[in-house]
């Protein structure tokens, strides 16, 4: 582990994991090993990749950002540089990319908005128009509102008690800009029922949807089907897919967010 440090609500750990930051890419997670050698807390925990660096002073390295509430995550923060942390990834789909230039709506809610500001930068790099859309519940759980206008032509930002940007959530925004601007793909990454809505809200403007789900994940391999969501098949089926190795990135419009509420 190379740093860890407060940033809000939330614990940015920046770790040496030569081999896995080559791989990542936007939208994978990374598995960690949490608690030590004499933990009970065997079950690793999925961190969303926030950003990869493959070469540096150190060799490669991965940061994740997460809130740090409960004991296992509590014993992330709390670890000091070159304590060993066990790192298991990348895994997952991360985010499709447009093949030609496009115009792209990028949504993050809390620290949700982690992996978001990689895939900025991947398509500003395709000349793709980037608005971004960041919310939380006050100011203090926002994450990244400053380095967000680094990877996006525009910056929206809400919270819900007022007390930065707009009053409301991320959902309260998105119509806005969707009507601003002639947006192709809305990506997104946050909490099941705000993920629903900007599907649906994607849906009804025009825009094809990606969004990027949580789960509760055990293996990471796509071995113990704990991390299972409803998703639609070409053939109009929905069947239970692992959201670990199948996603966690899904089609806005393939999720069957009926059987999920």
């Amino acid at each position: 582990m190379l740093s860890v440090k407060q940033v809000g609500d939330y614990a940015h750990l920046t770790m040496v994991a030569p081999g896995v930051a080559e791989r990542v890419r936007p939208g994978s997670f990374v598995e960690l090993g949490i608690g030590g050698e004499t933990s009970g807390l065997l079950r690793r925990r999925a961190f969303w990749v926030h950003r990869a660096r493959p070469a540096g002073v150190y060799g490669g390295t991965v940061e994740v950002v997460f809130a740090p509430r409960s004991p296992a995550t509590r014993w992330l923060a709390a670890l000091h540089p070159h304590d060993a942390v066990d790192v298991l990834g990348p895994v997952g789909r991360p985010f499709s990319l447009p093949r030609e230039p496009a115009v792209c709506a990028v949504v993050g809610e809390g620290y949700g908005a982690a992996p978001l500001f990689m895939l900025g930068e991947r398509l500003r790099e395709r000349d793709c128009a980037v608005h971004m859309v960041l919310g939380a519940a006050n100011e203090r759980g926002l994450f990244g509102a400053l380095e967000a206008r680094r990877a996006a032509q525009s910056v929206t930002v809400t919270t819900v008690d007022g007390s930065v940007g707009i009053r409301g959530d991320v959902t309260t925004a998105l119509p806005v800009l969707l009507g601003r601007h002639a947006v192709d793909v809305v990506y997104a990454c946050g909490r099941t029922p705000t993920l629903r809505e900007v599907a649906r809200l994607a849906r009804a403007s025009g825009a094809w949807s990606q969004v990027a789900m949580e789960a509760p994940m055990s293996c990471g391999l796509g071995l113990c089907n704990s991390c299972v969501v409803p998703v639609r098949g070409r053939d109009g089926v929905t069947r239970p897919v692992r959201c670990c190795v199948d996603g966690p990135v899904f089609d806005g419009d393939r999720v069957d967010w009926a059987l999920l509420s």
